[in-house]
């Protein structure tokens, strides 16, 4: 039950190395795949419809910090919003799509970052939320079912 719960909350953040350690903690397939698809399906959920909350909280907290410095007497530098980074991302969203931002944002940057970006972009759309789920299972089992593979492969 432990070995379920700590494969639950690994999946939470770190989705796409969790099922690596599958054969090593000694479960078998069906149980690395729902243990990490559940963590998976759980952070794509509260992320996903907090998205929105995580993003008013983060402005937030950064002009609380902003106010903080002022009256300290620091020199506030303004932050660059069209960063290095943000610049890419959105590039990446416009030559690829929803599709591909739905598949690779949540795996590439972890769940909870993927789906903030994701739902950033793409929330109006009924469909994003469903392909994100979609993706997330398509993905486990592909990592999961490497795993295994190349597990029974060199015993």
């Amino acid at each position: 039950m432990i070995t379920y719960l700590t494969f639950f909350l690994f999946s939470v953040w770190k989705f796409m190395f969790t099922p690596l350690a599958g054969p090593a903690a000694g479960l078998n397939f069906w149980e690395t795949f729902f243990s990490c698809l559940g963590g998976g399906f759980f952070s794509a959920i509260i992320f996903y419809f907090g998205s929105s909350y995580f993003m008013q909280r983060a402005v937030r907290l950064s002009a609380e910090k902003e106010k903080q410095r002022e009256q300290l007497g620091k020199k506030v530098k303004q932050k660059k919003k069209f960063t290095r980074s943000n610049r890419w991302i959105v590039k990446i969203k416009q030559s690829f799509g929803m599709y591909f931002v739905t598949w690779a944002f949540p795996l590439f940057f972890s769940i909870p970052l993927g789906t903030i970006i994701t739902a950033k972009f793409y929330k109006h759309q009924k469909s994003t939320f469903p392909l994100i789920l979609f993706f997330l299972t398509i993905d486990c089992l592909i990592i999961t079912g490497g795993t295994y593979l190349v597990k029974y492969l060199w015993v």
